[in-house]
């Protein structure tokens, strides 16, 4: 799965704090700190020491792991040293500020109050954290077609592929991009392509690089055809007419007298572009909008069973609630409102009792919306006892739903908002056509779903609305725009950490948000203004 892993620099500055010294003002220092579970915190990083002020800006930036899968609470002590020892229980507390990753990404520029402890203020200090993404966002896009090349297959021409390496600090190469394999071709035209400027030579414009192209072969390994060594800015020379460039085999250039070369590379364009990643569409202003849906069928169980699937346990929880809390702690974070519609579908509804699959959990259709996740939580709690498990089990009512709100969304041409929807269930759905129909005409929009299976049914039907193994296709044969399903079985994580289940679940939304504005051209609405092409 492609997870979003990447590094965040964090700028922090301070206003306000306490006076701890008598005769000068305090001497603050950051502490910066991450959650490894069970209430347990790691130091990541401290600033410098800034002698005599109450409103440091600290020229250290501490840099931290960011995975959007996961809740990363972080926490920023002040201190007022006095002294050398790097024991801070020697210096004086000026207070702390807690938050997550997440909010400072989503924000980023995040302002909050210094507390001494919990609820007691540090007098009038506040604390400031910009949060920038390392990382070189440019890419080449090239265009690449190659003339006369030798023949490789007895029985045939070639089927020639090309490849793109980076030369390591070792001087090793390092494969940075593959085209598909061209079959039966000695004039061979590839798709365009992009590659990131850092995978291609670091951001180093005058580093070698080194273009192959070879033969494939479905039954042994491929056959070099020839290769050239040169660096991006030679490639650079396609922005205003094409480049060519000799491909020459070693070994037959050893062997063969009066050998020239095994064909050429012709360079037909080449420009840098700048391609904008996830934290640049969140940072820019892309709000995230979440709908949950919860299955209330009859196959679930009687609600009051400690078989059902619904069943709360002593201590509070079903795999239903552990799922809203998974997907939704991580969610929330990047909702500016936090305001969350949830339904549920399956079930009888009071007061005339029909069969519902798009109700609100709340039970006012014209405002569906729950305050923060523990309002998702309450309303379910609350309506569990009020509705009739029953059947059958329906998932394009309410895919169908946030679509219409996604198509609205879509018509602003604009990358402001985007849609996830997770539909937690226990079994196999009844309206499998129509469900894939939806999820073809959602494909086409800012929006992605995610399927939890709870309870220990077959899932063969989710796992194949997930796409993975093959485009989805509507049911007159309409293939889907981009794969924006995920579906994960819940048993598979009973016995792993909760933040295990939370990064299988939202692994792909990285990538399929910033896929559909990417495929549509749209940049993010406030664009990074350090990032040039």
């Amino acid at each position: 799965m492609a997870q979003c892993v990447t590094k965040i620099q964090l700028s922090i500055s301070c206003a306000d704090l306490l006076d701890k010294d008598i005769g000068s003002k305090s001497d603050p220092l950051c502490v910066v700190l991450q959650s490894i579970g069970d209430g347990k915190w790691s130091e990541l990083a401290r600033t410098e020491k800034v002698k005599n002020c109450q409103s440091p800006e600290f020229s250290t930036k501490p840099v931290i792991d960011y995975h959007f899968e996961k809740v990363q609470s972080i926490k920023f002590g002040l201190y007022d040293i006095d002294n050398k020892s790097v024991d801070l229980n020697d210096d004086d507390y000026l207070g702390g500020f807690e938050c997550t990753l997440g909010q400072v990404v989503s924000n980023h520029k995040l302002k909050g109050m210094l507390e001494l402890k919990k609820g007691k203020p540090a007098g009038k200090g506040t604390i400031t954290i910009i949060a920038e993404e390392i990382k070189d966002t440019r890419v080449v896009i090239l265009e690449v077609e190659a003339r006369n090349l030798d023949k490789k297959d007895f029985l045939g021409k070639s089927d020639p592929f090309l490849e793109l390496y980076k030369q390591g600090d070792d001087g090793s190469w390092q494969l940075a991009y593959r085209s598909e394999v061209i079959k039966n071709n000695l004039n061979p035209c590839w798709k365009k392509f992009s590659v990131s400027l850092q995978s291609l030579c670091g951001g180093d414009m005058n580093k070698p690089i080194k273009v192959s192209v070879s033969d494939h072969d479905d039954s042994s390994s491929s056959d070099l055809i020839g290769e050239f060594e040169c660096v991006t800015s030679k490639l650079m020379g396609a922005q205003e007419q094409a480049v060519e460039f000799e491909c020459i085999n070693p070994q037959k250039k050893q062997k063969k007298k009066g050998y020239k070369n095994s064909g050429t590379v012709r360079v037909k364009s080449c420009k840098i572009d700048v391609e904008y990643s996830f934290l640049d569409y969140v940072m820019g202003g892309c709000q995230i909008n979440f709908t949950v849906g919860i299955d209330f069928t009859g196959s679930n169980g009687d609600p009051r069973s400690p078989d059902s699937l619904h069943f709360i346990s002593p201590n509070g929880v079903n795999e239903y609630l552990t799922a809203i809390w998974c997907v939704g702690n991580v969610i929330q974070d990047y909702d500016a409102d936090k305001q969350f519609p949830a339904f549920g579908f399956g079930a009888q509804v009071p007061p005339n009792w029909q069969v519902s699959h798009e109700f609100a959990l709340n039970f006012n259709p014209s405002n569906p919306y729950c305050a923060g996740i523990q309002g998702i939580v309450d309303a379910y709690r609350q309506a569990l006892p009020q509705v009739r498990l029953y059947g059958p089990t329906n998932f394009s009512p309410i895919i169908n739903h946030v679509t219409r709100f996604a198509s609205a969304v879509a018509q602003q041409k604009t990358a402001s908002q985007y849609f996830v929807l997770l539909i937690i269930t226990d079994g196999e759905i009844t309206d499998l056509n129509d469900t894939r129909n939806a999820i073809v005409q959602a494909s086409k929009l800012p929006m992605s779903i995610i399927i939890i299976g709870v309870g220990s049914a077959d899932f063969k039907a989710m796992e194949f609305l997930d796409g993975d193994n093959g485009v989805l296709k509507s049911s007159s044969g309409e293939p889907a725009a981009r794969d924006i399903v995920q579906f994960v079985p819940f048993r598979q994580f009973q016995n792993a950490p909760r933040e295990a289940l939370t990064q299988a679940v939202l692994a792909e939304i990285p990538k399929q948000l910033v896929t559909y504005f990417k495929v549509l051209g749209m940049p993010p609405v406030n664009p990074p203004q350090q990032k040039t092409a």
